[in-house]
C-alpha cells in the first residue's frame, strides 16, 4: 500500500515548468518569433534526438530516435502516385461536363435540372423562387413576381455602370430583400470605400463586375447542387469559375430563404452564406476581411488572370463499424514532427492541412470572427462556397475540400489581423485540374467550463472525430499538419488534445506535423513524451487506459494535473529507493 501511495504520489507531481499555458485568444498567436523557435536543427539538437549527446553536450548511449523530418512525410503530388478516375455517382456531384474536360480539357457547365427541393440549394434563379411586390399608388396591392426578374434587373442596372456606389449596391440589394430595410447595414462596406479618393478607388469600378458576374449564374451552375447533408458521406465538385460565380451571387445577397438563423427557419442548420452581415457594422477586422474579399473579386473578374480548375468537397461520415475500439487498439504511435516555427499552411504544404473548425464550416468569416479558420477561409476564398451546402458537422463527421486556392497574404491574428496584397499560387494541380492542396474541417468541442473536457466522454468524441479526419480516405492520402486544436478559443487543454491527435493518427497509421505556433515549452514536451512513447512502444489502447486514470485524478482534485508529467511518471524508469 506505501509503495502504491508513493508511485501515484510520483504520477502526481507536477511539472517544475508550466507546460499547459493556454495561447490568449483564438486557436494560436500569429506573432512569430523565429530567433526563439524550437524546430529541432540537424547538429547539436538533432544529435540530441538520436540520443547520441545529453542536453549538457555529453556524449550517450544511443537510442531509437522517434524525430522525423518534415521532407520524410507523405505530401501531394509526391505520394499522389495512382490518377483518381473523374466521374460523377449517387454520393459523387461533379458540376461540369466530365467527358468534355477528358477529352479536351474544357470547362462547361453540366446540363441538367434546377431542383426546389429540401435535398438541394434552393438557387436565386429558380422559378420556385417568389417575393410580393407593392404596386400602385393611391391603393397599393401586392403581386407575386419570379424573384430572379427583379433581381436581375438590378444587378444588370449595377453592372452597366463604370462605377458603382455602395448606396447604388444598397438600394439593389434591399429591392429583392425588402423584408430587411431598416435592418440591415452597410457602413462597413460604405467606411472601406470611402478610404480612397473616386479617382483612385477600385472598389467602385470592381462592384459592376462582382454584378455582372453573379448574373451569369443560370449559364455557370445547370444542374442542382445537392445539400451535403448530416449523416451521409458525399462530394460535390465544381469549378472554379462556377464557384466565382455562386460567390458573386452570396456577395449581392441574392439566395432565397438564408437570411435568419431562427430555430425554425428552413435552412438554420446551415451556415449562413449571404454577406450581408460582413457588411454592416464596421470594425477594423471587417475593413481588412473585405480587402480580402475584393481582391479575390479583382482576380475572379480579370479575363486574364482567373483561375480555370476544379474544387472538390468531400463530407465524411466516420460509421459505427469503423469507429475504432479504443481500449484495445494495438497500434503504437506513428511518426512526428513538432516545431514551434512555421504555419501549417506554408511548411505544412502538401500534407493533410487541419482547419480548426466551428461545426457551422467558416465559423465567423462572413461575420466578426478572425482566428485560424475565419483567415484561411479569407486567404482561401473558394471555401466559403461550403457554407452554401454544407449542413452542421456532427460529432463524427468532417469536411475535406480539395483544390482550393490562395489568394491572398496576411499577417497578425484576430484583432492584430492586416491583409498584406496578392499571393500568386504556384502550387502543382493534379489530373482533374485541381490544385494540391487539402484542407480537413473537423470541429473541436467548444468548453465552456474547462473542466468538462476531463470526462472520457468527451476525450472520445474528440478521438472519434479526430480519427475521421485522419484516417484514409483514399488510395493516394498525404500526412497530417496540425496544431493546437480546439485550443484557445475553444478553450481546450494543449497537452490533451495533442495526445488525442497522437493517438487518431497512430490508429489512422498517418505521420503528424504538429506546429505549436511559438509555444517553445510545449514543443520540446511534446517531442520528448513522443519520444518515449514511441521508444517503449506504448499502444494506443494503453495510452487510452491512462487517460481513464488521469481523467479520474483531475476530476476529483481541486488543481490541475500535468498531463504529460503524469504520463511520464507512469513510464519513466524510476530510480531504486533501496
Amino acid at each position: 500500500m506505501a509503495q502504491h501511495k508513493s508511485q501515484m504520489k510520483d504520477i502526481l507531481q507536477p511539472d517544475l515548468m508550466d507546460e499547459h499555458k493556454q495561447v490568449p485568444e483564438g486557436e494560436y498567436n500569429r506573432t512569430r518569433n523565429t530567433n526563439q523557435a524550437s524546430a529541432y536543427s540537424v547538429s547539436e539538437t538533432e544529435r540530441r534526438r538520436e540520443g547520441t549527446m545529453d542536453k549538457q553536450g555529453c556524449e550517450q548511449r544511443k537510442e531509437p530516435s522517434s524525430y522525423s523530418l518534415l521532407s520524410e512525410f507523405k505530401k501531394v503530388p509526391q505520394c499522389h502516385k495512382t490518377p483518381e478516375p473523374l466521374f460523377f455517382d449517387r454520393t459523387h456531384t461533379v458540376l461540369v461536363d466530365v467527358d468534355l474536360l477528358k477529352t479536351g480539357r474544357v470547362l462547361k457547365a453540366q446540363e441538367g435540372r434546377e431542383l426546389w427541393h429540401i435535398n438541394f440549394v434552393k438557387m436565386p434563379c429558380s422559378p420556385e423562387s417568389a417575393m410580393f411586390t407593392k404596386t400602385g399608388f393611391l391603393k397599393q396591392t401586392s403581386s407575386k413576381v419570379w424573384r430572379w426578374k427583379v433581381i436581375s434587373k438590378e444587378l444588370d442596372g449595377l453592372a452597366k455602370k463604370r462605377k458603382v456606389t455602395v448606396d447604388d449596391v444598397a438600394k439593389a440589394v434591399m429591392e429583392y430583400n425588402p423584408k430587411y430595410k431598416g435592418h440591415w447595414s452597410f457602413d462597413a462596406l460604405s467606411s472601406l470605400v470611402k478610404c480612397h479618393s473616386e479617382a483612385d478607388n477600385y472598389y467602385l469600378k470592381l462592384l459592376p463586375k462582382i454584378a455582372a458576374l453573379a448574373l451569369r449564374l443560370s449559364d455557370q451552375v445547370k444542374k442542382a447542387i445537392p445539400l451535403l447533408k448530416k449523416g451521409r458521406s458525399a462530394s460535390i465538385t465544381l469549378s472554379q469559375v462556377q464557384i466565382s460565380c455562386l460567390l458573386a451571387n452570396a456577395f449581392y445577397c441574392t439566395f432565397p430563404h438564408r437570411n435568419t438563423s431562427n430555430p425554425s427557419a428552413e435552412y438554420h442548420n446551415y451556415p449562413t452564406i449571404n454577406f450581408n452581415a460582413l457588411f454592416g457594422n464596421f470594425s477594423a477586422r471587417k475593413k481588412e476581411k473585405l480587402k480580402a474579399i475584393f481582391h479575390y473579386f479583382k482576380v475572379v473578374t480579370d479575363d486574364n488572370d482567373k483561375p480555370g480548375g476544379l474544387v472538390t468537397f468531400e463530407r465524411h461520415c466516420l460509421s459505427d463499424r469503423d469507429t475504432p475500439m479504443w481500449r484495445s487498439c494495438m497500434e503504437t504511435m506513428s511518426k512526428l514532427h513538432v516545431t514551434s516555427d512555421g504555419y501549417i499552411e506554408t511548411e505544412g504544404k502538401g500534407m493533410l492541412q487541419v482547419d480548426f473548425a466551428s461545426s457551422l464550416i467558416g465559423g465567423g468569416v462572413l461575420s466578426s470572427g478572425l482566428v485560424q479558420e475565419e483567415i484561411l477561409f479569407l486567404m482561401n476564398p473558394e471555401l466559403i462556397v461550403a457554407r452554401l451546402f454544407t449542413e452542421k458537422l456532427e460529432k463524427n463527421e468532417c469536411l475535406i475540400i480539395k483544390g482550393s486556392q490562395q489568394f491572398s497574404c496576411y499577417s497578425g491574428f484576430s484583432d492584430t489581423f492586416k491583409w498584406e496584397g496578392s499571393h500568386k499560387d504556384l502550387t502543382s494541380r493534379d489530373e482533374w485540374g485541381r490544385l494540391h492542396r487539402q484542407i480537413l474541417a473537423i470541429d473541436a468541442v467548444n468548453f465552456k467550463d474547462r473542466r468538462e473536457q476531463y470526462s472520457m466522454l468527451m476525450v472520445t468524441r474528440e478521438l472519434n472525430k479526430a480519427y475521421c479526419g485522419f484516417m484514409a480516405h483514399g488510395p493516394n492520402d498525404p500526412d497530417i499538419a496540425t496544431g493546437n486544436w480546439g485550443c484557445g478559443a475553444f478553450h481546450g487543454d494543449l497537452q490533451l488534445k495533442a495526445v488525442i491527435q497522437l493517438m487518431a493518427a497512430a490508429v489512422a497509421r498517418k505521420g503528424m506535423a504538429f506546429f505549436t505556433f511559438g509555444n517553445n515549452t510545449l514543443t520540446e514536451s511534446l517531442q520528448e513524451l513522443h519520444h518515449l512513447l514511441f521508444t517503449q512502444r506504448i499502444t494506443v489502447g494503453k495510452l487510452y487506459k491512462d487517460l481513464e486514470d488521469y481523467c479520474a485524478v483531475q476530476v476529483a482534485g481541486d488543481t490541475h494535473v500535468d498531463l504529460f508529467q503524469f504520463i511520464r511518471n507512469i513510464y519513466q524508469a524510476k530510480p531504486s529507493r533501496l
